[in-house]
């Protein structure tokens, strides 16, 4: 439930950067790498260039929510119900067990009369 709050409450922003139409790189978290090849760059700035420019940034920004709606005070019988019902079996899941429950308690081994490894004459060397 932690992990649904904290990336219903996050917000991030994408970066692209596109070069002749085609997606050269994306970020998350931090500036898209250039292809070289902008109109702004220095390299290219004593040329004599009237082309347009070939190069396109993008941003897209990913909102967040920023206000959570928690009204407890706005919560049906139904709701009621089922929460203490729900509280009530989570509880009662983990009960524990009797200490030492064992089945063979009552159980007697039978007696030994003769030796089978004798009968048999094996024996380990």
């Amino acid at each position: 439930m932690a992990l649904v709050v904290l990336f219903s409450t996050m917000s991030f922003t994408v970066n692209m950067h596109y070069c002749g139409g085609a997606l050269m790189d994306s970020a998350i978290f931090q500036n898209v790498e250039t292809c070289g090849m902008d109109m702004d760059n220095p390299l290219t700035e004593g040329c004599s260039v009237t082309k347009k420019d070939c190069c396109k940034d993008e941003q897209v920004v990913l909102d967040s929510q920023n206000e959570l709606q928690l009204q407890v005070d706005k919560i049906s019988f139904e709701q009621q119900i089922f929460i203490t019902s729900f509280i009530y079996t989570y509880v009662n899941l983990f009960e524990g067990l009797d200490n030492k429950v064992s089945s063979y308690e009552e159980y007697k081994p039978p007696l030994v009369t003769k030796q089978i490894f004798k009968l048999d004459e094996t024996y380990l060397i």
